[in-house]
């Protein structure tokens, strides 16, 4: 089934991912993650257009997707259609931005348990959703005959859009290398968080879209904007839909929390670097957290949510956010080269084939948007590309405060 087909072949793009992202971690083990790779293996003004992304585009755009599915589930947990109220939905979204922002200029303990409870929440929640559909399923509609049915073909151009979104759901393999310098004994402990936490993903993912689709037809499914809400409703009618909404808003609220407390780490370390504004990464002189990154981030996600949807937000994510995983990913070729000393406690599984198919699946993702949505591709990678005059004028002739790795 071609919509199983999308899960399993992003699923495998991300792994690759993993597999190379977790030498890179092992090798340089410091704060601000894929930043460090990219200025280790291809200079400042690569890390710094990084840097520039995550601040105007790419973090404003992760907030903004993760808040909306907030919303909506919070209007379907009320017995409400977020079709019929788009407007409240927004403005709900919106609010869950700005409680993060705050809850986490006020304290970084708060917004890390948040992340911790609702992460546990969402695997529990979507575990039991697994098990329900195929025990429960067969005696409400559900079918194997979903798996054959539906059409065997699709437009390439499609299945490339559809892509986009499988790899939104699975972002996050990279995000740990971003607090490398807070992992006690991160040589051993970072490249096997990585690697079998991608695996963990991969699998409840594709578990749930089986389950998905086990219970609901094709056509079903391609009609639901709350797909988990809907199978729910199909098992247990509304009192499943009322459970799963509130351990989705949880979940997205738990999300809207570590993309908030994500972020600053890069930002710290091309403060350090002499390649950012320091303005940006000041920390509050009472809370001792990095206000103005977090106030930043949500006064932009708000502003996205207002303005885009939620389709139109995780595919700006993906595209702002992806070639540079891309370029992370290809250091491993010139480091391995130039500096062949690096200790590599973990080596590249399927080097250098593995690699370079994470490469190339990002090299396809980019050409396709490019053909299939040409205005909004193009604005998002010249809001990227507006940020090589500002190095020039601002950064280039700036001094590390540290040195470098």
């Amino acid at each position: 089934m071609l919509m199983m087909s999308v899960w399993l072949l992003g699923g495998a793009i991300t792994l690759c991912g993993a597999l190379s992202i977790a030498e890179l971690a092992g090798s340089l083990p410091h704060t601000g993650g894929l930043y460090v790779y990219l200025r280790e293996g291809w200079g400042r003004l690569l890390a710094f257009l990084f840097g520039w992304s995550e601040l105007v585009l790419i973090r404003a755009s992760a907030v903004g997707a993760i808040s909306t599915v907030f919303g909506e589930y919070l209007l379907r947990s009320m017995g409400l259609d977020p079709a019929a109220h788009p407007a409240t939905a927004d403005y709900l979204s919106a609010a869950a931005i700005v409680f993060a922002a705050l809850a986490n200029v006020r304290g970084v303990a708060f917004g890390a348990a948040i992340v911790g409870l609702s992460t546990v929440a969402k695997f529990s929640a979507l575990a039991f959703l697994v098990f329900a559909s195929f025990l429960l399923g067969g005696g409400r509609g559900a079918s194997q005959a979903h798996f054959t049915t539906g059409g065997s073909t699709v437009e390439p151009g499609l299945f490339g859009l559809a892509l986009i979104s499988v790899l939104w759901a699975y972002d996050g393999f990279a995000d740990l290398s971003f607090a490398s310098g807070e992992v006690s004994n991160p040589q051993r402990n970072l490249p096997r968080a990585i690697i079998f936490g991608t695996l963990g993903i991969l699998l409840i993912y594709l578990s749930a879209n089986a389950a998905y689709l086990y219970v609901n037809p094709i056509e079903r499914l391609a009609r639901s904007p709350l797909v988990a809400a809907d199978t729910m409703s199909t098992l247990f009618g509304q009192i499943g839909v009322s459970v799963v909404s509130v351990v989705v808003m949880i979940s997205a609220f738990g999300s809207l929390n570590g993309s908030m407390l994500a972020s600053p780490r890069v930002f710290f370390a091309m403060a350090d670097d002499g390649l950012f504004f320091r303005t940006v990464a000041k920390v509050h002189p009472r809370y001792k957290t990095p206000y103005v990154a977090i106030l930043l981030a949500a006064v932009l996600g708000v502003m996205f949510v207002i303005l885009r949807t939620f389709e139109q937000l995780a595919d700006t994510f993906v595209l702002s956010i992806w070639p540079f995983y891309a370029f992370g990913v290809g250091a491993i070729y010139r480091l391995r080269a130039s500096r062949p000393d690096l200790p590599r406690p973990y080596r590249t599984i399927g080097y250098p084939l593995v690699p370079a198919i994470f490469i190339a699946g990002v090299l396809y993702l980019v050409l396709n948007a490019l053909v299939t949505d040409p205005v909004w591709t193009s604005v998002t990678f010249a809001i990227v590309l507006a940020g090589i005059p500002v190095y020039y004028v601002t950064f280039a002739h700036r001094s590390p405060l540290r040195p470098e790795a």
